[in-house]
């Protein structure tokens, strides 16, 4: 803001082609604190020379004060246009009258909001939420809509968004929407009530999703340390029966009289083969304790 004379210039919007719905309330807004609102809607008559001439000194001083605000209003209103549409208001002796021709330059007249108020009833019965969309977002979308319709003159109700809003969520919201329905007058809570407990079962519904994802995550993990390490296992039990091949078998090994039985062969290439499956089991059991305590357990079960 810029100060001259010790009075605060405030800054005034600018009015473009597609914003005038908005540019307007801002408008208002400004003209309410600078206490000039009432002037722009009722206005005020410029008497001719005659009749201000049989008024009172009060009756004068009153008017100077009308005339001063009226052009503050419409100072302020230029302000906010470019040099094309300030061409069109440059003629208008009030600010009423300057306000009135912009709102009929960009509003339109009744028949075009119609057909601009029956395009924006369509786009809100078409809304729906999207499967990833926020409860928040959601609304916001939805609200921009409604907004719209009621600059446009349509009188809406809180109770005809919050039934919109419930038959458009998605079919992860059916119970809770149900629930809502059957325990609450949606005539006598606030929507912002209702968007509360959308988002606390929509946080909740998140939380959970959460938490079984990182279940199956860790379960996946759990079972490929398992095969790794009954994988090491079968390996070490292959290798431990060939060595007891290679010391038991073809009678080779010497007695006391020079040679073993064949009974004594087969006799020792079992213990052979039976201490390379226990050796096996114990190096998969080493692995498994070396990764976690879930995985070792799981080896002792598999032998």
């Amino acid at each position: 803001m810029a100060t001259t004379n010790n009075l605060v210039n405030p800054q005034v919007p600018k009015l473009l082609k597609d914003n005038y719905e908005s540019w307007s309330i801002q408008m208002r807004a400004l003209f309410g604190s600078q206490e000039l609102w009432e002037l722009i809607i009722d206005g005020f008559t410029e008497p001719t020379p005659e009749v201000e001439a049989t008024y009172t000194a009060e009756e004068k001083k009153a008017l100077r004060e009308q005339r001063k605000k009226d052009s503050k209003a419409r100072f302020l209103l230029y302000q906010g246009l470019d040099e094309s549409t300030f061409e069109r208001v440059a003629e208008a002796t009030t600010s009423k009258e300057a306000w009135e021709i912009l709102a009929t330059i960009y509003k339109g007249v009744e028949r075009v909001k119609r057909i601009r108020l029956q395009t924006l009833r369509g786009d809100l019965e078409a809304a729906q939420m999207k499967d990833e969309e926020q409860i928040s977002d959601y609304y916001s979308r939805l609200l921009l809509i409604v907004n719209k319709i009621r600059r446009n003159g349509e009188k809406m109700e809180d109770i005809r968004v919050m039934e919109k809003l419930l038959r458009s969520l998605t079919s992860k919201f059916e119970h809770v929407v149900a629930a809502i329905e059957e325990s609450k007058n949606l005539e006598e809570i606030l929507i912002e009530e209702l968007l509360g407990s959308l988002q606390v079962h929509e946080q909740r519904m998140q939380e959970k999703a959460s938490s079984i994802v990182l279940e199956q995550e860790e379960a996946l993990l759990k079972d490929r340390i398992y095969a790794e390490a009954m994988l090491l296992g079968s390996r070490a039990g292959r290798g431990g029966a060939g060595r007891a091949g290679l010391t038991g078998g073809g009678g080779k090994l010497c007695s006391h009289n020079g040679y073993t039985s064949p009974k004594a062969d087969h006799e020792t290439t079992l213990q052979g083969a039976d201490k390379g499956k226990h050796e096996g089991v114990a190096d998969a059991e080493n692995v498994a304790a070396s990764r976690g305590p879930a995985v070792a357990t799981s080896g002792k079960d598999a032998r």
